[in-house]
């Protein structure tokens, strides 16, 4: 049945999908139509269950079909959808953000991707800048201006990375390469006085999982604040999810620094579309109507939404979070224990409760470790591919692509974590067979 609607998508949807991933490009196949989802399960319309470990990219926290936040979610729907008007979830949830993060003001908007772009344009609007500085490899939706390739040299202009971006949209974005200090310091002692932002995942999770080196975050951050350009951290990822508090939590709460913006979604939407930017409270009253700069959205802080946002972060306890680190632990040991017996080279990198695996052999690695994009790139992905189907085939549903992050939930059990210990040997070997045979 898969495959028959995935026919009748293509014709009235490009590629057949909402978002290219889905599609299966990268491993190949045709992509699995899903019916319904309970805890760490997926069941697809032809009646397979597959463990899940995407969880709908991150937001699944607490696991599929919750039933709790599915009854504040009720609750919430029989009060009305949407009102237009100022509600008090909304204040809630904003109430929630500010006490667990360094934001001392919030906005909500509806996605990620309105999350930094409405960032971005606060950032030019209260520094008076034109340029913003990124990472390769770092994804932060897509923003026209965000979607740029990295140029040759530690500091050059970007060029659109894909097509119907005009160079016009890329000329104020400089990418530069991923943990690499020498890089920031020089794009800043010869641009510094234009840059109005650096924006970086607070642990790049988009080109698999590479989290900044030790003091990173803290170095751009003080950089940023040196030549009066703010510093962005960009948590649609990681936020809530890495920790409690996010990726800050484990290097600028214990390091005693602070983004000047950041943004917020996935967990914080509680699986609705939800997301959200904050950050210090004087460049937050430069949004309008309390200050220039505009921004607005229909549905920003859609009642049903932030109801379902609050009453998943009111129930991600530390419990929570201890679960999901020994979840993660488990699969990842099995990970390496698997692979190491098929003789397939690999890295595994984790940013709190967030991993993903490279098929990549460490000894070819400078430190044995992905520390940028050129390291990621260097992934084996018709591997990953054999993989990926061998671990559909065995009941569990990995990220169709070699580039993205894996995810537990509180609701991988025993049950879901040992299925998928199970099916990681035979599909290590398939794996290792693809990269045999394309030798």
């Amino acid at each position: 049945m898969s495959e028959a609607l995935f026919a009748r998508a293509q014709a009235v949807t490009p590629g057949g999908v909402n978002s290219p991933v889905r599609a299966f490009n990268a491993v190949g196949g045709t992509p699995r139509f899903i019916r319904s989802a309970s805890g760490a399960w997926l069941r697809d319309v032809d009646g397979n269950d597959y463990v899940d470990l995407i969880c709908s990219w991150g937001p699944m926290l607490l696991g599929h079909a919750h039933p709790e936040v599915q009854a504040a979610v009720s609750a919430a729907i029989t009060r009305g959808t949407s009102y237009g008007t100022p509600t008090e979830p909304e204040v809630e949830l904003a109430e929630e953000i500010v006490a667990r993060t360094p934001v001392e003001k919030v906005r909500f908007v509806s996605s990620g991707t309105e999350a930094t772009m409405s960032a971005i344009r606060l950032a030019r609007g209260f520094t008076g800048r034109d340029v913003v500085v990124k990472f390769a490899g770092c994804y932060h939706g897509h923003v026209d201006s965000l979607l740029a390739s990295a140029g040759s040299g530690l500091a050059t202009f970007a060029v659109p990375g894909t097509p119907g971006v005009p160079e016009s949209s890329t000329a104020l974005t400089m990418v530069l390469p991923y943990n690499d200090r020498a890089a920031v310091e020089k794009a800043f002692a010869e641009h510094g006085d234009r840059i109005a932002c650096l924006i970086t995942e607070a642990a790049a999770g988009n080109m698999g999982v590479v989290p900044p080196e030790q003091g990173f975050n803290e170095f751009l951050a003080r950089t940023c604040r040196r030549y009066g350009a703010l510093f962005v951290t960009d948590e649609v990822m990681t936020g809530f999810r890495a920790t409690r508090q996010g990726y800050w939590g484990l290097d600028g709460r214990a390091e005693g620094w602070a983004p000047d913006l950041m943004t917020f979604g996935k967990v914080m939407g509680g699986g609705f579309p939800a997301a959200a930017f904050g950050g210090r409270a004087d460049v937050m009253s430069r949004l309008a109507p309390q200050g220039p700069v505009y921004q607005a959205g229909t549905l920003s802080g859609n009642p049903v939404a932030t109801t379902a946002g609050l009453a998943t972060l009111r129930l991600a306890t530390d419990e929570v979070y201890a679960h999901l680190d020994a979840a993660a632990r488990t699969i990842k040991d099995g990970v390496v224990e698997a692979f190491t017996a098929a003789g397939l080279p690999h890295v595994v990198q984790s940013a709190g409760t967030m991993f993903s695996v490279f098929l990549t052999d460490p000894a070819e690695l400078p430190g044995g470790a992905v520390r940028d994009f050129a390291d990621a790139s260097r992934t084996d992905t018709a591997a990953y591919a054999a993989l990926f189907h061998a671990m559909l085939e065995a009941g569990v549903y990995l990220p169709p692509s070699a580039f993205e992050s894996w995810f537990v939930s509180a609701a991988h059990d025993d049950r879901a974590v040992q299925t998928v210990l199970d099916a990681l040997p035979v599909a290590a070997r398939a794996a290792a067979s693809a990269q045999e045979a394309a030798r």
